[in-house]
């Protein structure tokens, strides 16, 4: 199992697949299937029964996991998809864009 570089709350960007291009903050991180929820992205209609949280039930567009591999962190100073690497600053590991060496 590798390493997950992209955490909870990065602004990342889709480079592959149907919502290639769409910049959103990661929601949430699943390590062990090396997927991400993004908003935004990969949504699906849930058909749900109706609940005391939702009395009416019906469908509920809701964002679906996507791979890792498919997203990016935007570099903060370009705006467009980076790599992830790391810099120890003061004992502090911190991570960059391997690009332009600016902090994520």
């Amino acid at each position: 199992m590798n390493k997950m570089k992209i955490k909870k709350t990065d602004k990342v960007i889709v480079i592959t697949g149907k919502y290639k291009g769409k910049v959103g903050e990661v929601l949430s991180v699943y390590p062990k299937e090396q997927r991400v929820v993004v908003s935004g992205v990969n949504m699906i209609a849930r058909h749900t029964k109706p609940s005391q949280v939702n009395p009416s039930g019906g469908i509920v567009r809701k964002e679906a996991p996507v791979h890792i591999s498919n997203v990016a962190i935007v570099d903060p100073s370009t705006g467009k998809a980076a790599k992830v690497g790391y810099k120890i600053e003061g004992g502090v590991k911190k991570r960059i864009a391997r690009g332009s060496k600016t902090e994520v």
